[in-house]
C-alpha cells in the first residue's frame, strides 16, 4: 500500500505530452517535486473538470518546480484523442501518462481491479522519489488545483526548513510552529 515516506515503484509508461507520444519512467520523476494524479477515465464527466483545474493553473506548479502526471488506465492513443477534442483538456500542458495494465496504479494502490479503471488519487512525490502527500475522493468529489498547490507550498516548506511545520491554513509566509515540550498544551 502506498503510504507517506514510502518510495516511488519502479515503472515504465507511454503518454502523450504537448502533441509527441513519450515514455516516462520513474528514473524521470527523481530529483524534482512531481504530482501523480489519478483519474477513472477520458471522456467523462468530472476528470475533464479536474484535468482543465490543473491546466489552467499549471504554470503555479512550474513556479513551484512541480511536474504535473496524469494517469489513467486509457491508453496513450486515447488521450491525444481526447485533447483534439475537448476544449478542457486541449489546454493541458502536462504529461498524460497511458497505464492500460494497471502497473502504475496498482503501485499506487488505487486500482479499482473489477472495473480497471483507477481511483481519484493524488500523490505529491518528493525530490527523493518517496511520497510526501497522498490524497483519495469518491468517484464523484472532483478535486481542486489550488488545495493542491497549497499542500505542495507547505510539503516545500517543511521539507526545506527542517524542525519546523506548518499549521492548519497555513499560507506561505504565515507563522510556522517549531515543536518543543515548551509548546506542549499553549495551542
Amino acid at each position: 500500500m502506498a503510504r507517506i515516506n514510502s518510495p516511488l515503484k519502479p515503472f515504465e509508461a507511454d503518454a502523450f505530452h504537448n502533441g509527441k507520444f513519450i515514455k516516462v519512467t520513474d528514473a524521470d520523476v527523481k530529483g524534482k517535486w512531481s504530482v501523480f494524479f489519478f483519474y477513472p477515465a477520458d471522456f467523462t464527466f468530472v476528470c475533464p473538470t479536474e484535468l482543465e483545474d490543473l491546466a489552467e493553473n499549471y504554470a503555479a506548479f512550474q513556479k513551484l518546480g512541480v511536474e504535473i502526471y496524469s494517469v489513467s488506465t486509457d491508453k496513450h492513443f486515447t488521450h491525444k484523442a481526447w485533447h483534439d477534442t475537448s476544449p478542457a483538456i486541449s489546454k493541458i500542458k502536462y504529461v498524460m501518462i497511458g497505464d492500460p495494465t494497471g502497473h502504475l496504479a496498482r503501485n499506487f494502490d488505487v486500482l479499482i481491479e473489477e472495473a480497471g479503471l483507477a481511483e481519484r488519487g493524488t500523490f505529491l512525490i518528493d525530490p527523493e522519489g518517496k511520497i510526501q502527500y497522498i490524497e483519495i475522493t469518491a468517484g464523484g468529489v472532483g478535486r481542486s488545483a489550488s488545495e493542491l498547490l497549497g499542500k505542495i507550498e507547505a510539503a516545500q516548506y517543511v521539507a526545506s526548513h527542517p524542525g519546523e511545520v506548518c499549521p492548519a491554513k497555513w499560507k506561505e509566509g504565515d507563522k510556522t510552529l517549531t515543536p518543543s515540550l515548551d509548546l506542549v498544551g499553549k495551542i
